[in-house]
């Protein structure tokens, strides 16, 4: 399979490794998610020295003995990439590159360094009212045709809520994960945070987000309205302004919300600035898991 999604990827880390070191990327993903995971196998009885976090409370309702729940370790991390597919997602960044693009490079970079790391990548998506999942693998091929068809499902007609997919995430799949959510700050704002709170507990949570781009300018066409937006309000100058203090408000409130669940968020807006920003993600998220 031609990788071209891949062979990009790969220039773009090698542009910023240059400048630093050659190992810059892969020290930063290692040192990040070190030791083994667990995943459920299966219910047995309480014993004295048993987690108490471990029992299943329900289960053991139901079963009138104190159960708790069995793990097998494993040597592999699951990465999961949560994916918006809504419309929102083919507007414009800061950079003026499709937040979709955005996605699609920022997805394959942190998969990249995922798969180096012998890690195994699964995607999650709504697409036209079902979730679209792709089952956990490791190799550069699987990572391609990901990164294909999450370009291909991003259409005008697709009307996506997180929530879905999240919540299918929490009732479906047992397995712990790495959870990377890739999604705009409309898409942040509007995750219920209950929904955070119970997934932040058996799996560590990451947000990529695509900064959108400003109303100022000219040819600027609105998704949601599908028109064009008119010149006097591009070059208003409050209009702007005030633009500009809702997206902070808007992100230093979620923000708030995602620190108390030791969820680590980062903004994107170019190709180049990718892997810098990826960094830095995974050094926060360490240090939040410490605190």
């Amino acid at each position: 399979m031609k990788q071209s999604y891949i062979n990009k990827i790969k220039a773009n880390i090698a542009i910023y490794a240059n400048k630093k070191t050659t190992n810059i990327l892969d020290g930063s993903y290692k040192s990040i998610f070190k030791g083994k995971s667990f995943n459920f196998e299966d219910l047995r009885e309480y014993v004295i020295g048993d987690n108490i976090k471990d029992i299943d409370w329900k289960a053991s309702s139901r079963s009138k003995n104190l159960l708790v729940k069995q793990y097998i370790a494993l040597k592999k991390h699951n990465i999961m990439f949560v994916m918006d597919t809504d419309k929102r997602m083919l507007g414009a960044s800061e950079s003026g590159l499709e937040k979709k693009e955005l996605a699609l490079y920022t997805t394959g970079t942190i998969g990249y360094l995922a798969l180096k790391n012998g890690d195994v990548i699964a995607s999650i998506y709504k697409k036209n009212g079902k979730v679209e999942f792709t089952d956990f693998k490791e190799n550069m091929n699987h990572l391609e045709l990901l990164l294909a068809q999450y370009e291909h499902d991003v259409t005008m007609d697709n009307n996506c809520d997180l929530n879905d997919t999240l919540d299918f995430i929490r009732k479906n799949i047992r397995r712990r994960m790495i959870l990377f959510i890739i999604t705009d700050l409309k898409g942040l704002d509007s995750i219920n945070e209950k929904l955070l709170k119970e997934l932040s507990i058996n799996h560590s949570i990451l947000f990529l987000i695509m900064k959108d781009s400003t109303l100022v300018g000219s040819d600027a066409y609105s998704i949601d309205s599908d028109t064009d937006i008119p010149d006097y309000l591009l070059n208003d100058p409050t209009l702007l302004a005030q633009e500009k203090e809702l997206k902070r408000k808007v992100a230093r409130s979620n923000v708030k919300k995602l620190k108390k669940y030791k969820i680590t968020i980062a903004g994107i807006d170019s190709m180049k600035e990718i892997p810098v920003k990826v960094i830095r993600l995974l050094e926060e998220h360490k240090y939040a898991n410490t605190r």
